[in-house]
């Protein structure tokens, strides 16, 4: 979607995450990038002059000059930060999870609402080729297995694992499902951190289907892989390589009663996903349109996350 004027955007936060966002913003042609703020005044001036923009370290200071914004700071601090912006009718692109609690989520989802600005949250992996591969192909899952693993690092330890990497598999599941879910079962343990740094949670969901879902962020590699089991398919998605195989009985036999495989491969090509999703949160300010992630799908994969924390 082409935007005839440039957005006025900014991002609140520039550590790791956030100055990708920064980046982005920089060069997309619908964007111009008029601050960068972090609380840390050397790392907000640092971004700001790679990108040619100004540097803040007190958000409320550039309330009043922008469109839009992306918000990566702590997620202590996601509830106070994005309602200040969204009660001035600015839209916002928060990182995940959308806040700490329920009725912060609730009460966010609301201002948004009577402001008309945009919420949309950031579960990255929504913009993944291999999610958007499953069009025509998806019909009725009956059972999901996914694993997020990746080596430990400090950034992101100010929650646990499951509202720090298992959310994005929760809120794909529940994209994908589109069921209440019915029980919930879980473990993990503390290892590095004071919080849970590996996890698996079993989501049995109304409509049969059950999902088996492990994340670690203490592993030797990353890998971010899901398979998923229903009547005439079996699909494996690779989201670190952009990958999707799927499986489904082919012509012929391969032994007297058991069907050949025919099997469909497609390598989707890396792109940049952070882009894409930057992209389509200004196409939805720009044109008043519902994003492709909403506050209320960031709500229902905290509520989920949630309860599989109460499970642990």
């Amino acid at each position: 979607m082409s935007i005839n004027k440039k957005l006025r955007t900014a991002v609140v936060g520039v550590g790791y995450l956030g100055g990708f966002h920064a980046e982005k913003y920089a060069v997309l042609p619908d964007s111009e990038l008029v601050a960068v703020v972090d609380v840390d005044r050397e790392r907000a001036e640092s971004v700001a002059v790679r990108l040619g923009t100004k540097a803040y370290t007190d958000y409320k200071d550039i309330l009043g000059m922008v469109d839009a914004v992306s918000i990566s700071v702590p997620t202590q601090c996601h509830f106070d930060v994005a309602r200040d912006f969204l009660l001035q009718g600015i839209s916002i692109l928060l990182e995940k999870p959308i806040t700490t609690t329920l009725e912060e989520a609730d009460e966010l989802i609301r201002i948004a609402h009577e402001t008309g600005a945009v919420l949309q949250v950031g579960h990255l992996e929504r913009f993944n080729p291999v999610i958007m591969a499953l069009e025509g192909t998806l019909m009725e899952p009956r059972f999901i297995e996914s694993i997020r693993i990746a080596p430990f690092k400090p950034r992101g330890t100010d929650v646990n694992v499951v509202l720090d990497l298992m959310i994005h598999d929760i809120d794909i599941i529940q994209h994908l499902i589109k069921s209440p879910i019915k029980r919930i079962d879980s473990i993990g343990a503390p290892v590095f951190t004071e919080e849970e740094d590996i996890a698996n949670a079993r989501i049995q969901f109304e409509n049969g289907c059950v999902a088996n879902v492990t994340a670690s962020r203490i592993s030797l590699k990353s890998e971010r892989r899901m398979r998923i089991f229903q009547s005439d398919a079996y699909i494996t998605l690779d989201f670190q390589n952009k990958k999707v195989a799927i499986f489904r009985k082919g012509d012929g036999e391969m032994f007297p009663g058991i069907p050949n495989v025919a099997i469909d491969q497609r390598e989707l090509g890396q792109g940049d996903v952070l882009k894409t999703e930057i992209e389509s949160f200004l196409a939805a300010v720009a044109g008043g349109t519902e994003p492709v992630v909403t506050g209320e799908d960031g709500r229902r994969a905290l509520e989920t996350a949630l309860r599989i924390n109460k499970k642990l």
